[in-house]
């Protein structure tokens, strides 16, 4: 049973977000872990920052792309469409988030949770990788060398950030 049309250009779109804010997530992240000590609050507040900042950048790059392709402005069901979509993303960040609300509590150290965060927005960008290709038609070794490029991909993100920050 093939999705129709549509339902693959939602699909394609939700993912597409997910994974720009993920990628940026995880930027944020390790470029905080590599600033020394920074609070539980003060990390929620810059990720927060980070997320809607991409979140918005995106959904106004949706719309003047739409009006440009379509020359008219967007209907209402347009609108909220895209508006859905780009806040559908911020799901990408829950586990980041949970895990930075419990530091805020003192359960764990905030070091602790930018470390459980970046492992868990890599293995989220692989788990994405898997809803794109679970249901492709290509060989299953193509399918694992999409979720291995992924997974290379997340740690390459992180080995830069390194890089960058000593």
């Amino acid at each position: 049973m093939t999705s129709a049309p549509s339902d693959r250009q939602e699909i394609t779109e939700r993912l597409k977000e997910r994974i720009y804010v993920t990628f940026t997530a995880l930027a944020v992240i390790l470029a905080m872990m590599s600033h020394g000590e920074v609070t539980a609050g003060e990390a929620i507040g810059t990720l927060a920052i980070a997320v809607v900042g991409t979140l918005l950048a995106v959904f106004i790059a949706d719309i003047i792309a739409r009006i440009a392709a379509n020359e008219r402005l967007l209907s209402r069901q347009e609108f909220a469409h895209v508006a859905g979509v780009s806040l559908g993303a911020i799901g990408a960040v829950a586990l980041p988030i949970v895990f930075l609300g419990v530091s805020a509590f003192g359960v764990w150290e905030p070091t602790s949770a930018l470390r459980a965060s970046a492992i868990a927005l890599v293995i989220a960008l692989v788990f994405f990788g898997f809803l794109a290709v679970r249901r492709a038609r290509i060989p299953w070794w193509q399918r694992g060398l999409v979720l291995l490029a992924l997974g290379v991909l997340g740690l390459a993100v992180i080995g830069l950030e390194l890089l960058a920050h000593g």
